[in-house]
């Protein structure tokens, strides 16, 4: 049982690669659902059961994980990991669970965890190959950007009648996020005041990069055989730190 969920989980087949994807789709059905139950009033028995259901799921993939590592401990130095177990104890825990709802948003540092697909995604698409960098901007904006607005929702909801759902704390995070500050909502108390700022110091950054990422003249991947240099210029025939001459495979894209 063991080794055929390590093929599951770390394998190179065509099985494992859609099984992975499969946990990928999962996680970002998990944030649209955490998402849409911040537009319910109350908590109804319907959606405490949906809790436990995405709980269960959740816990199984975790203690899988756990079960196929070779060093089980040494996932506890993982972010993600410790996103898991909150998000465990709150899908699982309704009571506790409502009074750290906002955690919940931290299942988002899951798509960072996926990233183990990236070698399988540069081996089977030539489109990620291309456009690597600006997948990987967009992931880390986009899971900065839902963090944020979790926590401006659930710590501000409260307490500021200008955020009565997720979309309010959404347009807020956006416009600070990118030095637009409409102003018709502003964040109270000292607290409020910090996240303010947390937004605008990392969550310009992130915007910036992606800016970088998309502007900046398209570079390849591939490694020098002298010198080791990993990006090129996509039509380069010779390497710029040393000269060797280069063999790229265009993929007849260029």
């Amino acid at each position: 049982m063991r080794e055929r969920l390590r093929l599951l989980y770390f394998g190179k087949s065509q099985t494992a690669h859609r099984f992975r994807i499969g946990l990928l789709v999962f996680d970002i059905v998990t944030i649209l659902f955490i998402v849409a139950t911040s537009f319910v009033p109350a908590r109804a028995p319907w959606l405490e059961w949906l809790d436990l259901i995405f709980g269960v799921v959740i816990l199984t993939d975790f203690l899988a994980r756990l079960y196929v590592s070779d060093r089980p401990l040494r996932e506890f130095t993982h972010l993600s990991t410790w996103a898991d177990v909150v998000a465990i104890f709150s899908f699982l825990a309704p009571v506790t669970g409502e009074g750290l709802g906002f955690l919940r948003i931290l299942r988002t540092l899951r798509l960072l965890h996926t990233y183990q697909l990236v070698a399988r995604l540069r081996a089977d698409s030539s489109f990620f190959r291309r456009n690597e960098e600006a997948i990987v901007a967009v992931v880390n904006l986009g899971v900065f950007l839902f963090i944020m607005t979790g926590v401006v929702y659930e710590t501000q909801r409260w307490q500021n009648p200008n955020i009565a759902n997720y979309v309010d704390a959404l347009y807020f995070t956006i416009s600070t996020l990118t030095t637009t500050g409409f102003g018709d909502i502003t964040l109270q108390g000292s607290l409020g005041k910090l996240i303010a700022v947390l937004i605008m110091i990392f969550g310009v950054t992130l915007f910036l990069r992606l800016l970088q990422t998309l502007l900046r003249p398209h570079k390849v991947r591939f490694a020098c055989p002298d010198c080791g240099l990993q990006r090129h210029d996509a039509d380069a025939v010779h390497c710029k730190a040393c000269g060797k001459l280069l063999n790229i495979p265009d993929e007849g894209q260029f």
